[in-house]
C-alpha cells in the first residue's frame, strides 16, 4: 500500500498525543497537566515535543512565567476537544442495540437555572425512560457555549450575549430582574422607597453585566438610577450574589421569580423600580455537528416540541 507522507499522519500519529496537549491547554501549564493526568512533569514535556516534531509547528510557547499558544496550538486544540467529544459518545452508541431507551444526558448548565416547565419536562421524561442517566455540570454562561460548540456535553442551558450561529437555540424561558437589598441594608424596613433613594448606592453585579454581555440590561438600569459607579462585589454565581446582598456588602440584581422566596421569608427586599425590568433569556442550546445518541435524540426531539406547544408567554415568569 502506497500512502502519501500527508496520508501517513493518522496512521504515525500517537493519539495520545492529542489528548495530552488538549489538557496542557486546558489546565494552562505542564506542571498542571502532569497532577491532572496523574503523570510526572518530563512525560508531559516529552509528549509536547514529539506532537510538535509530528506536526512541524511550534504549539504552545514555553517561557519562564509565560505560558501561550500559538494560532496553529489553537486550531490544533480545537480539533483535539472535538473529537474527544465524539470519542466520549461511543459507549452509549454501542449501547443502543437494547429495546428500552438507554444511555447518559450530559448537560452543561449556568447556576441557578429556575423553570418549572423544564423540570416537569425532566420528571415525565426519566419516568418514561428510567434507563437513561443524567450529568448537570455547572459553568458560567460562556463556558457552557463554549462545551457544546466543543462537543463536550449533549446539551446547555445558559444565557448568551448573541445567538452562535453554529448551534442550535431554544429560549427555555424568559425572567425578569429586580435590584433587591438585604436585610441589614438601611432601606429594609423603611416604609417607602423611591428611585432616588438609590443614587450613589453600592451594588454587587454578576460578571455577565459588562458592556456586550447578556445581563448588559442590567448595568444599563443601574446606570440610569445613578448607582455607584464601581462594583463592590462580582461573581458568576448567583447563589453568590444572593450571598453578598444578604450580607449587605451591596444591593444588586436577582431573577424576580427565583427570589420571591427570599423575600417571603424575610430575606431581603425589593427595591424600585418595580415595572419594566430589564428581561433575560435563558437558552436550551445543542451542536447540530454533534452524532447524537438515542437518547440525546429523543431529549431534544421532546423537548423542543414542548417548548413549542407551550408558547413563550407562558414560559416567561414575572413574578
Amino acid at each position: 500500500m502506497n500512502i502519501s507522507h500527508r496520508n501517513r499522519f493518522p496512521w504515525n500519529l500517537d493519539w495520545n498525543l492529542l489528548r495530552t496537549f488538549m489538557v496542557v491547554v486546558e489546565q494552562r501549564g505542564i506542571s498542571k497537566a502532569a497532577t491532572f493526568l496523574g503523570l510526572k512533569q518530563p512525560t508531559i514535556s516529552s509528549a509536547l515535543k514529539r506532537l510538535e516534531q509530528a506536526t512541524g509547528k511550534t504549539l504552545i510557547i514555553r517561557k519562564p512565567n509565560e505560558f501561550t499558544v500559538t494560532r496553529a496550538g489553537q486550531v490544533l486544540y480545537t480539533e483535539c476537544a472535538t473529537i474527544f467529544g465524539s470519542v466520549s459518545q461511543l459507549p452509549t452508541i454501542l449501547d443502543e442495540n437494547k429495546a428500552e431507551l438507554r444511555g447518559h444526558l450530559s448537560v452543561a448548565i449556568t447556576s441557578s437555572v429556575v423553570s418549572e416547565h423544564f423540570d416537569d419536562f425532566l420528571n415525565r421524561f426519566s419516568t418514561t425512560h428510567p434507563g437513561v442517566t443524567y450529568s448537570f455540570s455547572v459553568h458560567e454562561s460562556d463556558e457552557v457555549e463554549r462545551m457544546i460548540t466543543l462537543n463536550r456535553s449533549s446539551f446547555g442551558i445558559c444565557l448568551l450575549s448573541r445567538v452562535p450561529k453554529s448551534l442550535k437555540t431554544t429560549v427555555l424561558y424568559n425572567e425578569y430582574f429586580g435590584l433587591y437589598c438585604g436585610a441589614r441594608h438601611r432601606l429594609f424596613d423603611a416604609e417607602h422607597i423611591t428611585e432616588e433613594d438609590l443614587e450613589g448606592e453600592p451594588f454587587v453585579a454578576f460578571q455577565t453585566e459588562a458592556a456586550g454581555g447578556p445581563l448588559e440590561t442590567i448595568s444599563i438600569l443601574r446606570s440610569r438610577l445613578n448607582l455607584s459607579r464601581n462594583w463592590r462585589g462580582v461573581s458568576s454565581s448567583l447563589n453568590e450574589i444572593r450571598r453578598l446582598i444578604m450580607a449587605n456588602v451591596g444591593i444588586g440584581a436577582l431573577p424576580v421569580h427565583v427570589a420571591e422566596q427570599d423575600v417571603a421569608a424575610g430575606r431581603i427586599r425589593q427595591l424600585p423600580p418595580y415595572e419594566d425590568l430589564p428581561q433575560v433569556s435563558i437558552y436550551l442550546i445543542s451542536n447540530p455537528a454533534r452524532r447524537y445518541s438515542e437518547a440525546e435524540a429523543s431529549f431534544l426531539a421532546m423537548i423542543e416540541a414542548e417548548m413549542a406547544s407551550i408558547g413563550i408567554s407562558e414560559r416567561t415568569y414575572r413574578t
